[in-house]
């Protein structure tokens, strides 16, 4: 499109436009000086090599100085392709590779991927590594079962009568102010020696197991000392079991009473602040102790629910929440004269993490007024249960009621919702101290299967929040062998330092009754698990006959990923298991869907999609083929997938019989043959059991060397397929070098570096001094370059990573590279495979004066052309660079080259952060299409505190005139204020706390958070045309054209003369998000399915255990003397707390 004829001397028609002489007219600048660099520097001619052998024509011009036309541009467009294709032709060497495959076919096999045999082998595998811990299990939970019948209930035990190894005992030494260290155990703790095993990553003591009391239970109670006392046998079946199975990780019994005993002995990780763990709510506990649940928790907020007893509801709330896993469903309203949802929430949804969240963060927000109306409450709580019109776990329905009291028994809603079946349990707590008549919150819980408990302060919260699962569990114990079955867990971080692991849980009964002739005992004495690591069931997985894009995922009945290559959380809270879906764990999209659903219906199954992946560095979108085969594993909840590109069907295996000449390829590895055949980098992988590892490649390298001199690669500690592989590979890169690389000038073409890389494991780069700046990944499969060039056809360029936020590339100091790689395709007979890829590595500045160069009306090399004031001619990217933009731009809008010198150290930024105008319109004409997704597993730096000078968080501060009222000091509220005063000095992080702070690891810095993620990639526009970006006066023209087989967009555009347009900026960078809604999301909720099993009903439970307990008045003594110590700065040593089920007596 050419602008309107004009002469020198006159300005830009438009009001707004600022009067300057066209370009052309007068004296003109050359076309600038480059910049010396590293490389010997080459006059501006040598800039055009030898092989662009077209006519450097000039295009049709306008009657007068013009921007340029379409065909001109179209032009320019087609000697940039030739010009990168010519360059690639010569140095990448694709062809020659080819040929050096085929001239040493006699050295390789080429195996073929079947996926359905591929993944039901995996699977199978994996069933039977999961069934050896199975039986392991068993054999635990019977004997459990047949030592505690077998044990005689002492009542006169004593500390010292028990020997057994405390877990905590080193830590509680350590710490002068530890309880135990101040009360003085009595008990016998056992002092062990540890030694170091890596299987566990931790110290260990295969000759004991070791026990955890949490810190709110007193370890010299009765019912402690018996339950350690009957529990010491199981140290047996725990290195028995070991003896079968060396492979065995934690082997652990969670005993209903709080005891934790783990085998083998290892220290506990003891945090920075108070240890708060309890095996009870572990996610394997809580799954294996009860069936899955729907719960509504309805919150008294009536005007007598004030100060701290609000405060108390609250943080009950949200432990009760904690309580809850992935198979549960749950919602929370509170109440008064009438009831509503404390959330967006309006009817029960999946206790995900997201979605307690969203409760725990909405309760904060509850505020005490009117009255107390409990059917209100009651009547909301009945009707959500009744909703079938929703997704919902089908089998234990409770309500959870939290009050200050009432008088009110609403006999008559139980009667219309609840009786006579008595399907839902009713649970009543009575929160913090007060006068109130008990009765009637006894006679709901007694009269609905429930039970009544008291939290009368903070120390009673965590224990009285979870002895609920007691009552359910009761069902599972009538049951008998029926409820014995194994269920697995979802991904959770091990507390014991071992990472990612799933644990199979088995419910340990009960099996003693109260006398002769009286009913079965139905309590459950704890749930028995044993670990399986995440890393255990990788190596089941093929490891790099995949190809780098080709993997194995996993998922469980919520469609939560077991394995995936993209399940890698950067921080772990140990409350919360790892809940990544398959669906964020890629690009979802309906194919994925379907599949999702049918790998959680247990189906078999098999599809080639288009789908949408991210590139490893996450800058980069491809569309791309994939097959996707699966089938359910066996005896578990669990699915498994194969997902291979068509390319990836078949694999090389390397066939090095001939030992002379694996002794002849090895010595290219040999750092001595660097300097005339290239640098060689070694993937990291584990090539013999005895490779030392290292993240120093060189170092890795020489470990490598070191070990190949002592054993062979047909060795049987060494991985052959691996080995023969990376040899083979080394000796065919080589021979590139040979008869490619070594005869040429790379200066000649301004090339900093050439380079292969293959499925083998080998990155070798040329010449050897370039590897000094070479900062891609050793490991092929895990370099972005590598895994792009696969999947796309053609030259992918890779511009240097700069952040918007880091300062511009350093040009002066050093040569900074662009990467040019492609794949190298492969076919022998009618097989086809993508062995290697090659590529260059480009100079930055002397290609952006050769871009400058290509982009221009030159009519010969050595003199650009220029416009007078008669001339007809238009402008071009060389002599106009003040008046006219020339860029190239990467499929993810990166830019990569320009020919406005002040723009080469922002190559590689998104482009919307060098022309915002420019990036938009290009967005706007649907050159670029974007695609938003969140990271769930990112990590944040914390936020800063936002009450600091405040007081501390929670914590019941009363007024001047409290404290001048004597009514007050003799009130329940001045008594439970004494309380928290006294249980703050251990509990004090219980009040709205991160509970990362209390039970994460010692040096907790980071925490998890959601992070949205921005990425650009090329839309359905394929043509070249011009168009205007309509901005009034200061609008502006360019053209865009794709480069064919290549990644690159050609743009040409007015240089803009005002920043009016500037109001619209595209952003790439990853911004800190709270994920998308989740009231919107709660409505479409994705597909899954529970546990085929529920034990909620059997016809012979006992229900007449339900909760008797006291209210009393605080005496008025006790208060004096404690408001005397404290005054003193004595604060009283807290009594021993038997914070443990009175029906625990056996």
């Amino acid at each position: 499109m050419a602008v309107p004829a004009r002469t020198c001397g006159a300005s830009r028609p438009g009001p707004a436009r600022t009067a300057r002489p066209w370009p052309g007219c007068g004296p003109q600048p050359g076309p600038g000086t480059r910049r010396p660099t590293s490389g010997s520097p080459r006059p501006l001619w040598l800039l055009l090599p030898p092989l662009l052998l077209l006519p450097l024509l000039a295009a049709p011009g306008a009657s007068a100085y013009s921007f340029p036309q379409q065909h001109t541009m179209q032009h320019w467009a087609r000697r940039l392709e030739q010009e990168v294709d010519g360059v690639m032709r010569i140095f990448g060497g694709v062809q020659q590779l080819r040929e050096i495959y085929k001239d040493n076919r006699n050295l390789f096999e080429v195996q073929e991927n079947e996926p359905q045999k591929l993944v039901e082998k995996v699977a199978g595998d994996i069933e039977s590594l999961l069934d050896r811990k199975v039986q392991a299990l068993k054999r635990l939970a019977d004997a459990a079962e047949n030592f505690q019948k077998a044990h005689r209930w002492q009542d006169n035990i004593k500390e010292e009568d028990i020997v057994y190894y405390d877990a905590k005992a080193d830590a509680e030494l350590d710490d002068p102010e530890s309880e135990d260290v101040e009360r003085g155990s009595k008990a016998s703790t056992l002092r062990l020696d540890f030694i170091e095993d890596p299987n566990f990553k931790n110290k260990v003591n295969y000759s004991y197991a070791a026990v955890q009391i949490p810190t709110d239970i007193y370890k010299g109670s009765t019912v402690i000392l018996n339950e350690l006392n009957w529990t010491e046998a199981l140290e047996n079946v725990f290195m028995e079991n070991r003896r079968q199975d060396p492979t065995l990780l934690w082997q652990v019994f969670g005993s209903a009473t709080g005891v934790t005993r783990y085998y083998p002995a290892t220290p506990w990780r003891a945090p920075k602040k108070i240890d708060l763990y309890d095996v009870r709510r572990r996610p394997w506990y809580i799954q294996g102790a009860s069936s899955p649940k729907d719960m509504v928790i309805i919150v008294d907020v009536s005007g007598s629910v004030s100060g701290l007893t609000l405060k108390l509801m609250k943080t009950s709330v949200c432990e009760m929440l904690d309580t809850l896993s992935d198979d549960d469903y749950v919602n929370v309203a509170s109440f008064n004269e009438k009831a509503q949802p404390v959330s967006c929430f309006t009817h029960l949804v999946q206790a995900n993490v997201r979605n307690k969240k969203v409760f725990k963060e909405a309760v904060q927000g509850m505020v005490a007024k009117g009255t107390t109306g409990y059917k209100a409450g009651f009547e909301y709580a009945f009707d959500q249960l009744q909703n079938s019109n929703i997704t919902r776990a089908n089998c234990n329905k409770m309500i959870m009621m939290f009050t200050d009291g009432g008088e009110d028994r609403v006999q008559d809603v139980f009667e219309k919702y609840n009786w006579p079946n008595r399907t839902v349990r009713v649970f009543t707590f009575s929160v913090g101290q007060h006068n109130y008549d008990v009765t009637p919150l006894q006679w709901m819980a007694c009269a609905n299967k429930g039970y009544y408990f008291e939290i009368p302060s903070i120390g009673a919260i965590r224990i009285n929040t979870q002895e609920y699962l007691d009552v359910l569990g009761r069902p599972m114990v009538l049951a008998g062998k029926e409820a014995k079955q194994v269920q697995w867990t979802n991904v959770y971080e091990d507390a014991l330092g071992l990472g990612l692991v799933v644990t199979g849980t088995l419910p340990v009964f009960n099996l003693t009754q109260d006398g002769p002739g009286e009913k079965k005992n139905q309590l459950i004495l704890g749930v028995m698990g044993i670990d399986v690591a995440l890393n255990d069931i990788k190596r089941l997985t093929p490891n790099y006959t995949l190809g780098a894009n080709g993997y194995v995922f996993a998922i469980d009945l919520n469609g939560y990923v077991l394995l995936h290559p993209n399940l890698k959380p950067q921080t772990t809270n140990f409350r919360e298991p790892v809940t990544l879906d398959f669906l964020d764990a890629e690009l979802e999209d309906e194919n994925k869907e379907e599949i999702r659903r049918s790998m959680i219906d247990g189906n078999k199954g098999h599809k080639q999609i288009r789908t949408l992946v991210k590139s490893l560095d996450e800058r980069y979108i491809d569309e791309v083929t994939r097959n996707y085969t699966w089938v359910p594993i066996r005896s578990t909840n669990y699915s498994l997938g194969l997902v291979l590109p068509p390319y990836s069907t078949f694999y090389l295996q390397a066939n090095l019989s001939d030992q002379i000449l694996q002794v002849k390829y090895f010595e290219f590895l040999l750092p001595s043959s660097f300097e005339s055949e290239g640098h060689v980098f070694i993937a990291p992988r584990e090539y013999c059991k005895d490779l030392n590892a290292s993240d120093n490649n060189t170092e890795f390298l020489k470990n490598f060397i070191e070990l190949m001199e002592k054993v062979t690669p047909d060795s049987k500690q060494c991985n052959n397929f691996l080995l023969h592989n990376l040899i083979l590979d080394t000796g065919i890169t080589q021979q590139l070098v040979e008869r490619v690389w070594r005869d040429q000038d790379l200066n000649t073409y301004s090339l900093l570096a050439v380079f292969a890389a293959t499925d083998g494991g080998i990155t070798r780069v040329f010449p050897n001094k370039a590897a000094e700046d070479w900062t891609e990944n050793p490991e092929p499969f895990n370099a972005s370059f590598y895994r792009r060039s696969l999947d796309n056809h053609g030259y992918v360029f890779k511009p240097p990573h700069q952040d918007a936020l880091l300062r511009p590339l350093e040009l002066e100091n050093d040569t900074v590279g662009i990467l040019v790689s492609t794949a190298v395709e492969l076919s022998l007979g009618r097989r086809t495979l993508r062995p290697a890829v090659v590529g260059v590595k480009l100079d930055l500045e002397a290609w952006a004066e050769k871009f400058k160069v290509l982009a221009s009306n030159r009519t010969h090399q050595d003199q650009p052309q220029k416009c007078g004031p008669n001339s007809h001619c238009e402008m071009d990217c060389e002599v106009n660079n003040e008046d006219l933009l020339c860029v190239l731009i990467d499929d993810g809008g990166f830019l990569v080259l320009s020919n406005q010198n002040h723009q080469w150290d922002q190559v590689g930024r998104f482009f919307s952060e060098v022309d915002a105008n420019l990036m938009l319109a290009l967005y706007n004409n649907s050159f670029y299409t974007r695609k938003e997704s969140y990271d769930y597993q990112a990590a944040c730096a914390p936020q800063p505190p936002g009450n600091l000078g405040a007081a501390p968080r929670g914590v019941f501060v009363p007024t001047v005139a409290d404290f001048l009222n004597l009514a007050w000091w003799t009130s329940a509220a001045a008594w439970s204020l004494f309380q928290q005063l006294l249980y703050g000095l251990i509990y004090h992080s219980w009040f709205q706390a991160d509970p990362a702070e209390a039970e994460g690891s010692p040096e907790t810095r980071e925490s998890s958070c959601v992070m949205k993620q921005t990425q650009y990639y090329f839309g359905s526009v394929n043509a070249s045309y011009n168009t205007i970006i309509d901005c009034g006066n200061c609008s502006r023209l360019f053209h865009a054209q794709r480069l064919t087989n290549t990644n690159l967009l050609f743009v040409v555009a007015e240089k803009p003369l005002c920043s009016q347009c500037e109001a619209g900026r595209l952003l790439q960078k990853e911004t800190h998000s709270d994920g998308p809604e989740q009231c919107e999301l709660v409505q479409r909720p994705r597909y899954r399915r529970g546990p085929h099993i529920c034990f909620d009903y059997n016809a012979t439970e006992d229900t007449s255990d339900c909760g008797r307990g006291a209210s009393f008045p605080p005496s008025l003594g006790v208060l004096v003397s404690l408001q005397l110590l404290l005054l003193l700065g004595l604060p009283p040593r807290p009594q021993p707390q038997v914070l443990v089920h009175a029906s625990r007596r056996l």
